[in-house]
């Protein structure tokens, strides 16, 4: 089936169960004709002597037909939307006074203009969870604080942190927090898997990592990048080990002051059309490096588009000390 979403502000777009498309009006030099049970060549007998010439009532006509086109899905509001209220855990004062709306699975695919596959893929990607049918996000600090939980208990259980069981966390936490959110935490940050019938999490060490990195940064405007390695380190758990490539699209390192500064900058605060994310990225800083660009500018690419094809329609390249640099095609005001 296919259907066409859009609030009376949005362009509409059609979406299958896994794909999105712009719509667009155009026009065709050959007048197309409705003509009730009508039969394309492959549905008629092939062979020539049974071929009849039959009379049609013909139904109407068009000069124009809907065009598609494969688009990005607009899911940049699906985080917007579940942002307006997350949750602070079950004896949250705010959650039980709350007036913002909720949202079950009907209410997003009636809000957000991408297929319900996207949708689906997108809560897993913001690690949303369903709490009593409705999809919610966990507040940065309540994360944080279940993550704390769970990491505290594999150290002081001296558990690989490939093989961490399902079953003692919720009996060791289930006490401390809702065993429904420890799992959530598990799931959020470990790979689940089954071991002679028993289920364990292999934890993701990078996602951990950069979740700390987030906490850190978030109260700091900008942070001495040399001080900030240091004391990252310090706060992963024991075994871990912090790397800058764990940050990208949530930390920029600025390399011309000195000493060396580290600010937060999460791409998921970007604008989601494509020259208001340029205009904001050389708002930011004027120019940039391939390197440093991707990371907020990738998920704007359409099938088969590269960064490169991106850099070349909406930036003009130029050399700055032996080093490909990219800034604005049009001045910013």
């Amino acid at each position: 089936s296919l259907v066409i979403r859009g609030e009376k502000d949005e362009h509409a777009v059609l979406c299958s169960k896994d794909k999105t498309y712009d719509m667009k009006i155009a026009d065709t030099s050959n007048m197309l004709l409705f003509v009730p049970g009508c039969k394309t060549p492959e549905e008629l007998n092939a062979d020539p002597a049974s071929c009849n010439i039959t009379h049609s009532q013909i139904a109407g006509f068009s000069k124009n037909y809907w065009e598609l086109r494969r688009c990005r899905p607009k899911l940049k509001k699906l985080r917007k939307l579940l942002m307006e209220d997350p949750y602070e855990g079950p004896d949250s004062q705010k959650d039980q006074t709350s007036t913002f709306s909720k949202y079950t699975t009907e209410d997003l695919l009636s809000l957000i203009q991408a297929s319900e596959e996207e949708i689906l893929h997108q809560l897993q990607v913001i690690d949303a969870c369903k709490i009593e049918g409705y999809w919610r996000i966990l507040d940065f600090d309540c994360e944080m604080k279940l993550l704390n939980h769970v990491t505290q208990l594999i150290d002081s259980e001296s558990w690989p942190l490939s093989k961490v069981p399902l079953l003692v966390c919720l009996e060791e936490l289930g006490s401390l927090e809702p065993r429904e959110m420890i799992e959530h935490i598990l799931l959020s940050y470990g790979r689940k898997y089954v071991d002679d019938g028993e289920v364990f999490f292999e934890m993701r060490e990078d996602k951990i990592c950069r979740a700390i990195a987030q906490m850190l940064l978030r109260n700091a405007v900008k942070f001495n990048l040399s001080e900030f390695e240091e004391v990252w380190q310090q706060s992963v758990p024991e075994g871990m080990k912090t790397r800058l490539d764990q940050l990208q699209g949530l930390a920029l390192v600025d390399k011309s002051s000195r000493p060396e500064t580290i600010f937060l900058l999460k791409v998921e605060d970007l604008p989601e059309d494509n020259q208001e994310r340029f205009n904001s990225l050389f708002g930011i800083r004027q120019k940039w490096t391939e390197v440093d660009i991707t990371p907020y500018i990738q998920d704007l690419c359409a099938e088969k588009q590269t960064v490169g094809a991106l850099l070349t329609k909406y930036a003009r390249s130029s050399m700055l000390n032996g080093v490909k640099v990219y800034n604005s095609r049009r001045p910013l005001s």
